[in-house]
């Protein structure tokens, strides 16, 4: 018998810029979960006295030139090594970016797979074989897998990846390839990276991704961690998800439709809020706050919407142990009366289509924010230029002041 954990996606030291421009925010908090779910990540491989730590990719994000991310991940490794855990490891497309892994050594339990071709390491004494490539460089278009090797006779072969298969929503179709070409390969367990949210996507064989470790932001709501697996004597598979994150995000939705005033509303998003808080692992956390419905509210709301927000940030506030915080208040209410329901459907359906085309291209959406931002830019002095619009100019941002932009007016 054998045990791994099977982790992906730490993003060490992600910058979450913009934090500050949000009341209340608990920026040192949130910057610092990557480190802390990774401590947590090292603490339970060696509490569970695992064989291996399988790490499919991403442990850095991006070109980020500060050496102490890699000098905490190393000494992260040297804990392992004191305990006699074998780590293997892939780069993904941001470690393709990162100066960092480039020039750091890592202790010598640390198999680190090729970049150019796939190659395996075998462990005799734990019966079990993994194959692996890196990423080169951010964007690999090929389907790696197909060149995987064939699996090692009489041992338990893994299959470590990073990829999206052929398509998983927010996240570039790196290294596409599908279910059938996986599990093709002959191997009886993948270990995928890439896809922030895990997934069982298959159990025989057992294709898995792990998502991220620790949740960045409101579009990563919800628990994370890694899997443990334990392969019996006989090649059985128990596969079990461990929360490892140390701050957790959480979205929370209430339909006003049927609330008559804005205590009532109030009400109902306190109830909401302290359901959420019962149900979050007594971990601190985010809450996004999304109000829809059909209302006469609709106007009132959005003329109050910073009062409104205020209030509710109150309610959050009052819950302790652990501590949550309101990132924000969403409206994506209607007002009651519409215009011609055909020509607002047609409207509608116009203005879903477009922003649905713009989420699916992330490079063109970034291209128009930035050229609508570039005039404003101009106007602002040059040492508060970039921290300005920080959140529109990342991906994601961006991403999501699109989505945002959308809900608001299709709310009109």
């Amino acid at each position: 018998m054998f045990t791994f954990l099977h982790s992906a996606d730490v993003h060490l030291d992600s910058p979450l810029r913009g934090l500050e421009r949000y009341p209340g925010a608990p920026v040192e908090d949130i910057r610092s979960a990557t480190r802390r779910a990774f401590d947590q990540l090292i603490t339970r491989a060696e509490d569970d006295r695992v064989d291996l730590l399988l790490l499919a990719g991403d442990i850095y994000d991006g070109d980020w030139r500060d050496f102490n991310t890699g000098l905490y991940f190393a000494q992260g490794m040297q804990r392992l090594a004191r305990a006699g855990i074998r780590v293997c490891l892939i780069s993904g497309n941001h470690d393709a970016d990162s100066q960092i892994s480039r020039r750091l050594r890592l202790p010598d339990n640390v198999a680190v797979f090729s970049t150019r071709a796939p190659e395996t390491r075998t462990f005799d004494d734990l019966g079990c074989a993994v194959h692996g490539q890196g990423f080169a460089t951010r964007a690999v278009t090929d389907n790696l897998a197909l060149h995987y090797p064939e699996p090692v006779s009489g041992l338990f072969n893994i299959g470590l990846l990073h990829t999206a298969l052929e398509g998983r929503a927010g996240h570039d179709t790196y290294a596409p390839c599908s279910v059938a070409d996986l599990s093709g390969r002959g191997y009886d367990y993948w270990a995928l990276g890439h896809v922030h949210q895990r997934e069982v996507v298959h159990r025989d064989p057992w294709i898995v991704f792990s998502g991220c470790l620790q949740g960045r932001h409101i579009r990563e709501p919800g628990a994370h961690g890694c899997t443990h697996v334990t392969v019996d004597d006989s090649g059985d598979v128990s596969v079990q998800a461990l929360a490892l994150d140390v701050f957790r995000w959480h979205g929370v939705t209430v339909d006003i439709a049927a609330l008559g005033s804005v205590d009532e509303v109030l009400a109902a998003v306190d109830v909401e809020l302290r359901a959420c808080h019962e149900q979050a692992d007594n971990r601190p956390g985010a809450v996004r706050v999304v109000l829809q419905g059909r209302s006469r509210l609709h106007t009132t709301l959005q003329r109050e919407l910073d009062s409104l927000s205020s209030e509710c940030r109150s309610l959050a506030n009052a819950l302790h142990a652990p501590a949550f915080w309101l990132q924000k208040v969403v409206l994506q209410t209607q007002p009651l009366a519409r215009m011609d329901a055909t020509l607002h459907d047609a409207a509608v359906t116009d203005m879903r289509a477009y922003i649905d085309e713009l989420l699916a291209d992330p490079e063109r959406t970034q291209a128009l924010i930035e050229a609508e931002a570039g005039s404003l830019l101009q106007k602002l002095p040059a040492e508060i230029r970039r921290d300005a619009l920080a959140d529109v100019l990342e991906p994601e941002g961006a991403a999501e002041l699109l989505r945002d932009s959308g809900d608001y007016l299709l709310s009109l």
